[in-house]
C-alpha cells in the first residue's frame, strides 16, 4: 500500500540524532525529508566513525547549505516556501538570529508546521544550557529507576530520552499535519527531551502521592519473583514477567516444582528467590532461549542488541509488516 505521508515535504534542520530520528521516521512513513547541512556536514558524520548519522538519516535528500550567508539564507526560504513542516534542534534563540525562526518562516508559508526539538524547551532557566542524553534521563526521575541492588543508578548504553522525543516529535508532527489540512493552519511546536521522560512517570507519582510506594507499580518494580532477571547456567540473563497467577503456574508447570505455586509474590533475596535462581542456572542461556519459545509463562533470554534480528520473532515481523 501506498505510503501515508507521501506528497508531504518536510525539512530537517537537526543535528545528532533525536531530531535526525524524528525526520528518518517521516521518511519512513512516505515524507519527501530534505535535510539541510552546513557545508562541513552534521558533527554526527565525525563522531565515532559516523555511525549515528548512517543510522538515523535514511531515505532523506541531502542539502548542503551555509545559513549564516545571504545566499545560504535566501535557499532556506525558497525551500521553507514548498515545506509543509520543518524540524529543528538548535539551542534556543539560534534560528531567530538566522532570521528562520518561525515567525519569519510563517510570513513565507502561513501554513508551516514548526517543531523545535531541544532538551530544556525555549522557555526554562535551564533553556540555553548545553545537555545530553544522560542528564534527561537524571532530570525526569528515570534514571533513580535504572538502579543496581545497591541503589547506585546504572549507566545505560542507549539514548532512551533522545529516541522518545524523536517519537514524540514525528508523532505531534503528523497530527499538527492533520490539523493543518483541516483547518489551512499552521503550527509552533516546542518540545523539550526532559520533559517527554518526565511524563513517563505518571505511575510513580502516583504511586508516591498515596504513600504506596517510591518505586511505581510494586509488583513490577523487581522485587517479586515472578517477575524478575534471572542468571543462567552460562552466565547470561534471562526475565520472568510471569506477572499474572496463570502464568507462574505454567512456568511452576513447566519446573515440575507445584510447591512454588504460592510463591509469586515472595520477595528477591528470600529463601524462595534463592531456590528458583538456582533452578534458572541449571540451564544455558540457549537452553532457556528454547524454553522461551515454547512455554506460556512471559519469559524472555535478555538479547544482546545485534541478537535481536536472528530472532524468530523478529525475522518474521520484518516479512509482514510495513510502515503505513
Amino acid at each position: 500500500m501506498d505510503k501515508a505521508l507521501m506528497g508531504i515535504r518536510v525539512l530537517d534542520v537537526t543535528y545528532y540524532l533525536p531530531g535526525p530520528y524524528a525526520g528518518m521516521r517521516l521518511a519512513e512513513m512516505g515524507a519527501e525529508v530534505i535535510k539541510i547541512e552546513p557545508p562541513a556536514g552534521d558533527p554526527a558524520r565525525y563522531m565515532s566513525g559516523g555511525y549515528v548519522h548512517e543510522a538515523n538519516n535514511k531515505g532523506k535528500t541531502i542539502v548542503h547549505l551555509d545559513l549564516k550567508t545571504a545566499e545560504g539564507h535566501e535557499q532556506m526560504l525558497e525551500l521553507a516556501k514548498t515545506a509543509d513542516a520543518l524540524i529543528e534542534t538548535f539551542r534556543p534563540g539560534v534560528m531567530k538570529k538566522l532570521g528562520l525562526d518561525y515567525e519569519s518562516l510563517k510570513a513565507v508559508k502561513p501554513d508551516l508546521v514548526y517543531c523545535s526539538l531541544s532538551g530544556y524547551g525555549q522557555k526554562g532557566p535551564l533553556a540555553e544550557l548545553g545537555s545530553h542524553d544522560l542528564n534527561y534521563l537524571a532530570l525526569s526521575g528515570a534514571l533513580d529507576q535504572m538502579a543496581d541492588s545497591n541503589g547506585r543508578p546504572v549507566h545505560p548504553a542507549n539514548t532512551f530520552a533522545d529516541y522518545t522525543g524523536g517519537l514524540l516529535a514525528s508523532e505531534k508532527i503528523i497530527a499538527a499535519l492533520l490539523r493543518k489540512f483541516r483547518t489551512g493552519e499552521g503550527a509552533y511546536l516546542d518540545i523539550a527531551l526532559a520533559e517527554i521522560l518526565g511524563e513517563f512517570q505518571g505511575n510513580h507519582d502516583i504511586y508516591h502521592q498515596s504513600g504506596a510506594s517510591d518505586c511505581g507499580i510494586p509488583e513490577i518494580s523487581g522485587n517479586r519473583i515472578s517477575y524478575a532477571i534471572y542468571e543462567t547456567k552460562d552466565g547470561r540473563f534471562v526475565t520472568l514477567g510471569a506477572l499474572e497467577e496463570k502464568f507462574w503456574h505454567n512456568f511452576c508447570e513447566f519446573a515440575e516444582k507445584p510447591n512454588w505455586q504460592k510463591w509469586s509474590a515472595k520477595t528477591v533475596g528470600s529463601k524462595e528467590h534463592a531456590e528458583v535462581a538456582d533452578f534458572f542456572k541449571t540451564k544455558d542461556w540457549q537452553e532457556w532461549y528454547e524454553v522461551s519459545m515454547n512455554v506460556d509463562c512471559c519469559l524472555a533470554p535478555v538479547l544482546k542488541a545485534h541478537e535481536r534480528h536472528e530472532h524468530p520473532q523478529f525475522a518474521a515481523r520484518r516479512q509482514t509488516v510495513n510502515f503505513c
